[in-house]
């Protein structure tokens, strides 16, 4: 973390430059190792251990909108699916990981740890795709949760991104309640399926991440469900009152 306020330092030709961070070092790039929790647990992504649960949960959506933002349509084949995975599970950057329900053990949805820059402590989640088995649970916060995790507390990254479409909604909104923060709107910034996208950027810093991991912490605690399974406080009303 910085050590001082921009601004607030200058060189010797009296020009405002950053803090200073004291013994920075670049930062090793995250492991395909498995990440462990209460609900769910990613693991690297395999075809063989998962492109048949995957493509299950992802075939119980009656239709492929929840691809529209990505940047593949969905693989309505097992063929083709396999072949998608494949390519994924092979890739370095983006990093692929399979997020697995618990207790079933199945497959549900993946998610990736992308545009890894170590020298500046820069990561961005993304290519978050969550089949309607995950959707709205607590499986699927948590694995958030673990991701950021992964990149603040154990590879002690310095920013965490989230960028989309400046027209997915649903993912503009994932963002907030997960704690980014918005940053702006970034003009024709990709051609995807043959058209444009603006792209908007949120991000968490590693002086944000304590009072979200606080947040996520304490709505993950099993005794903010009731018997039903509904939350007693949301996600963002806990971080606001961290504030």
């Amino acid at each position: 973390m910085a050590d001082m306020k921009p601004g607030e330092r200058k060189n010797e030709f009296g020009q405002p430059i950053g803090p200073a961070i004291g013994g920075w070092s670049e930062r090793a790039r995250p492991a395909r190792t498995p990440m462990e929790g209460r609900y769910c647990r990613l693991e690297p992504a395999d075809v063989a251990r998962h492109w048949a649960d995957l493509f299950a949960a992802y075939m119980k959506a009656p239709d492929g909108r929840d691809w529209t933002y990505l940047f593949v349509e969905r693989p309505d084949t097992p063929e083709a699916f396999r072949a998608y995975l494949e390519k994924a599970a092979a890739s370095n950057d983006p990093l692929h990981y399979t997020i697995v329900e618990l207790p079933s053990a199945k497959a549900v949805g993946t998610a990736a740890l992308m545009r890894i820059e170590p020298v500046h402590g820069v990561i961005e989640v993304g290519s978050i795709t969550y089949s309607p088995a995950l959707k709205q649970t607590r499986a699927g916060t948590e694995a958030m949760y673990l991701m950021m995790r992964r990149a603040f507390d154990e590879l002690g990254y310095r920013r965490y991104e989230w960028k989309c479409d400046s027209f997915n909604a649903p993912s503009h909104a994932a963002a907030k309640r997960y704690g980014f923060q918005y940053e702006g709107l970034f003009r024709q910034a990709v051609v995807y399926k043959g058209r444009n996208r603006d792209t908007t950027w949120f991000s968490i810093t590693d002086g944000e991440w304590p009072r979200v991991r606080a947040a996520f912490e304490g709505w993950l605690d099993p005794l903010n469900f009731d018997a039903g399974g509904k939350q007693k406080r949301s996600l963002t009303g806990i971080r606001d009152s961290l504030a």
